[in-house]
């Protein structure tokens, strides 16, 4: 009988466990190159949300814009009427026709004021200076 002899093979479980280095490298360009696209469009996203916030932001100011211009429009047609005009410089400005008499009322509520009346400049003496009677005027303002 013929002896067999029997041939080594070596067992080719380096190549798992190269295959194995090389799966984990695939994956580690894989997470960089996901890594760089992340980085390079992150910039232009945050830009756009920006700027439809401040589109957004715009829009609402013109808007209101627009409703300050109608109600701007309305009282510009407002004073245009002749008597408009006229029942607001009487209401206003106190002014009244040729021939008429104004009378103003004070104290509508009937009751009395209760206004004390500050004389300072009478107890300024004679030959002040100008600058202490603007200073004694302004603090009687500021006591009424």
């Amino acid at each position: 009988m013929r002896a067999r002899r029997r041939s080594y093979k070596p067992r080719r479980h380096s190549s798992r466990r190269g295959s194995g280095r090389r799966g984990s490298g695939r994956a580690l360009t894989l997470a960089i190159i996901l890594f760089i696209f992340a980085l390079t469009l992150a910039p232009p996203i945050k830009h756009y949300f920006t700027q439809k916030a401040q589109i957004n932001a715009l829009r609402s100011q013109l808007a209101s814009d627009r409703t300050a211009l109608d109600s701007a429009r309305k009282e510009l047609e407002l004073w245009r009427d002749p008597n408009y005009v006229k029942s607001q410089a009487r209401e206003r400005l106190h002014f009244v026709l040729p021939g008429e008499r104004q009378y103003i009322v004070t104290g509508v509520d009937g009751a009395e004021s209760n206004t004390t009346s500050y004389t300072t400049d009478y107890q300024l003496p004679e030959g002040a200076p100008w600058y202490g009677r603007l200073i004694a005027s302004i603090t009687e303002s500021g006591i009424k």
